[in-house]
């Protein structure tokens, strides 16, 4: 699925649990692995991330090493264009005491300028994460179909046991297709259609893709999407979201800042952003 997985490391606390985290994905999708650290090499943190990688049991023969001085964003991402990275993975960042999450700056700018997918672990552990309740974007973007299937994809490498797709009414083509209805029940009519639309839209899509054993849910919502998205995550205790973005900002343009930041500032799930 993934041929070249990077992940970016600093030597904190949680260090060993995202390289345990990283190697189970890179096993299961037979990719070679890129461990990229932004910061002067020395042999004190040379020898540490020997140890760590020894103790992890990560496969040296698959595994590169890229150290970088400078600009962390910068670098992070011309090390993923320099070794053709097709996906990135990163620790997203827990606020001491709080149940939430947020990304700090470093990471907002590297979701964005990503040229490759990029992965973002919540809270990584040493025995690995399981992935088995999945939520798929499934808005009408030109990207939707790629998000699905790489969504689907990724589902059935990790053995998912749910994955909910979830769409949206346009609030304003629902407002616009029940103004001029003369009474209720036809209103609500129209209601049904725009929500068979949208789940029309989705099957379509599905009916193009290898499901194997998965079980895949429909869902259609409306109001404000990020926080649609977050609560919905929430609501069934997800454990990773998938969203898309096409590298012209679709998804970013789609969805307005403030929402963005609500996404972003209360992660509800581990994060994939799927790029072209």
């Amino acid at each position: 699925m993934y041929q070249k997985v990077a992940l970016a490391i600093a030597f904190s606390p949680r260090m060993e649990a995202l390289i345990s985290e990283t190697k189970r994905l890179v096993l299961l999708f037979g990719s070679d692995l890129i461990l990229i650290h932004i910061g002067k090499k020395t042999d004190e943190l040379e020898a540490k991330l020997e140890e760590i990688i020894f103790k992890t049991g990560l496969d040296k023969l698959k595994t590169e090493l890229i150290w970088k001085e400078g600009k962390p964003v910068k670098m992070i991402l011309e090390a993923c264009k320099e070794q053709k990275a097709d996906l990135l993975i990163a620790g997203a960042l827990k606020r001491e005491g709080l149940l939430t999450y947020y990304m700090g700056s470093v990471g907002r700018k590297i979701i964005r300028k990503a040229p490759c997918s990029v992965l973002t672990l919540i809270e990584p552990k040493v025995e690995s994460t399981s992935f088995e309740k999945i939520v798929i974007n499934g808005s009408q973007l030109d990207i939707t179909p790629h998000v699905i299937k790489v969504g689907i994809d990724f589902s059935k490498q990790v053995k998912a046991d749910q994955v909910h797709i979830l769409n949206e009414i346009k609030m304003y083509g629902l407002q616009m297709g029940t103004a001029c209805e003369d009474s209720e029940d036809e209103a609500s009519q129209t209601r049904r259609q725009l929500v068979q639309d949208e789940v029309t839209y989705v099957e379509g899509i599905l009916q193009k893709i290898d499901q194997g054993n998965l079980k895949t849910n429909i869902k259609v919502t409306g109001g404000r999407w990020a926080v649609e998205l977050a609560r919905f995550c929430e609501k069934i205790d997800a454990d990773l979201l998938v969203v898309g973005d096409d590298y012209k900002l679709n998804f970013f343009d789609r969805i307005f800042p403030h929402d963005l930041e609500d996404l972003l500032s209360t992660l509800p799930c581990n994060l994939l952003i799927v790029k072209n």
